[in-house]
């Protein structure tokens, strides 16, 4: 498992390179929305693929403004030794795409790369609020983001949209495998006392038992990971984030 690395200067900024389109020969139909994702579904690698130095994460969630006519993607850059975030975002677009249960990802995708476009650092590790492979193609929107990308990454949802678990002992820290099919992909994990596991699972570039060790690495007493936390409380307007400039 890749070691977080103590504070030094970072090197000169620089974007991860898009792959490929985000939605490569989509006519635009739910039918072939479902194709495409199956065809995507098969360039996710489930291997940690992290740098030996693991610098910044980076956390993604997207809201809704205007009932539903624009879609604003949030995120929060965080050094990965303290989580003290150092970054944040907003990017907003019109919405395209009506909701359609299991093609999240071509409804939020496209503001979620303009938000990415706006850092300054390139995340070595992206958290993203929804499904990474726990999904019933295997390429929910931290799937899809990740092969998009080329970035290493994880899917942390508040409920399940694929799979079975026996559910969590009561302790922060339980956890339960998920499987489908016969396959393990992800876990239900308990994160805090009295509150419902979350669906955690890899993404991109990461194992399913490393997405749940960082995403545990990244627990800081409340029921979401402080990626995906600060960044849910951005989407959702809930009030800004002191950010910490100074690490730069």
């Amino acid at each position: 498992m890749p070691w977080v690395c103590t504070p030094r200067r970072p090197e000169a900024s620089h974007h991860a390179r898009m792959n490929q389109a985000p939605f490569d020969d989509w006519d635009g139909s739910p039918g072939q929305a479902r194709a495409l994702q199956s065809r995507l579904a098969a360039q996710v690698v489930l291997e940690d693929r992290l740098p030996t130095c693991v610098r910044w994460l980076a956390g993604f969630d997207v809201g809704f403004e205007e009932a539903g006519d624009i879609t604003r993607a949030a995120v929060v850059l965080l050094d990965a030794q303290s989580l003290q975030p150092v970054e944040t975002h907003i990017a907003r677009l019109p919405t395209r795409m009506p909701y359609v249960p299991g093609l999240l990802s071509f409804r939020e995708l496209p503001a979620l790369l303009a938000a990415l476009a706006q850092l300054s650092q390139t995340p070595d590790l992206v958290f993203v609020d929804g499904q990474g492979i726990a999904h019933p193609r295997r390429l929910g929107i931290a799937a899809h983001f990740g092969v998009t990308t080329g970035l290493a990454s994880i899917g942390v949802a508040k409920k399940r949209l694929a799979g079975l678990f026996e559910p969590p002992g009561d302790a922060p820290g339980d956890r339960s495998p998920l499987r489908d099919r016969g396959t393990h992909i992800g876990w239900a994990l308990r994160s805090r006392a009295r509150c419902n596991p979350l669906i955690v699972s890899p993404g991109h570039r990461v194992s399913v038992n490393g997405a749940l060790d960082w995403t545990l690495r990244c627990l800081r007493g409340y029921r979401l990971p402080e990626p995906t936390r600060l960044a849910d409380r951005l989407a959702s307007r809930r009030g800004a984030i002191d950010v910490a400039p100074t690490l730069f």
